[in-house]
């Protein structure tokens, strides 16, 4: 079996937190932390007692993206995604979009780093509360293309280009005056701060808030959010034919994951090199 890596428990009456446990690798999300946590969302969306669910991550950061240091191995996918070019990120929009299908609001909880994939976790969640000094960013786009291409859709047009172009991240109290999350919080607040939101939202019936969260989400839809997302994965699919990707993967072989990741960033002069992306 494999261990653990997540921690959940229940901070107020129908509320149900979920936290990703791997500290020590900044939260890394390789495939048993995302199988842990979609199979803990979907059992509290299956529980009566449950009205409305919190994600936040342990230790420095919320998650400093996909495991691309070793962490997946000898781990199978944690659901089916057909196979072929661009199965990678048809299987993981598809894992954080589902949190959009699922009948009970899912609150993400941002401190720290909240880059790449994790940002991805963050965007399928319903409401997202940071705190002001966290990062929220897609170095990953340095080289290759994202995965879910959410920013044009929260961000608006200028800045979502500005992050695709550069890899640049931006601050909670820039999300949230973008619109990607609702409000950004002193980082010693922030989970007090959610869970009084959660509580408010457990107070309303929740066939109810569950009918007004579809309402939110089919009119996203009508606009495109979840057409565009999925032409997004066949772009990310090209992202990964192209010469850029074979440099980066020669660097990896040749420097290891740190190296290539601090030759990617030094002339930049952000990030901290994790062996996440």
């Amino acid at each position: 079996m494999t261990e653990s890596v997540i921690l959940v428990d229940e901070p107020a009456e129908g509320v149900r937190r979920i936290t990703l446990n791997r500290p020590e690798k900044r939260n890394a999300l390789n495939h048993a932390l995302r199988g842990q946590l979609l199979a803990a969302l979907e059992e509290g969306d299956m529980d009566d007692a449950v009205h409305v669910m919190i994600v936040r991550g342990a230790g420095t950061c919320f998650s400093a993206g996909y495991d691309l240091g070793g962490g997946n191995e000898g781990q199978e996918l944690p659901f089916y995604t057909a196979a072929g070019v661009g199965q990678w990120p048809r299987h993981v929009t598809s894992g954080w979009m589902g949190i959009w299908d699922m009948a009970k609001p899912v609150i993400a909880q941002v401190h720290g780093y909240c880059l790449a994939g994790g940002s991805e976790l963050a965007t399928g969640c319903d409401l997202v509360y940071v705190a002001e000094d966290a990062r929220i960013g897609y170095p990953a786009v340095r080289f290759g293309v994202a995965d879910m291409h959410f920013h044009p859709c929260t961000l608006g047009m200028r800045t979502a280009m500005e992050m695709m172009l550069t890899g640049d991240s931006i601050t909670g109290v820039e999300a949230a005056e973008g619109g990607w999350a609702n409000k950004a919080f002193p980082a010693d607040q922030l989970d007090d701060r959610v869970v009084d939101v959660a509580v408010r939202i457990a107070m309303i019936p929740s066939q109810l808030v569950q009918l007004n969260k579809r309402v939110v989400h089919r009119q996203m839809e009508v606009m495109g959010i979840r057409t565009g997302i999925r032409i997004g994965t066949e772009l990310c699919a090209l992202g990964t034919l192209q010469p850029a990707m074979d440099d980066f993967i020669a660097a990896v072989q040749r420097d290891g994951l740190t190296g290539a990741l601090q030759q990617r960033d030094s002339a930049f002069g952000d990030y901290r090199t994790t062996g996440d992306s």
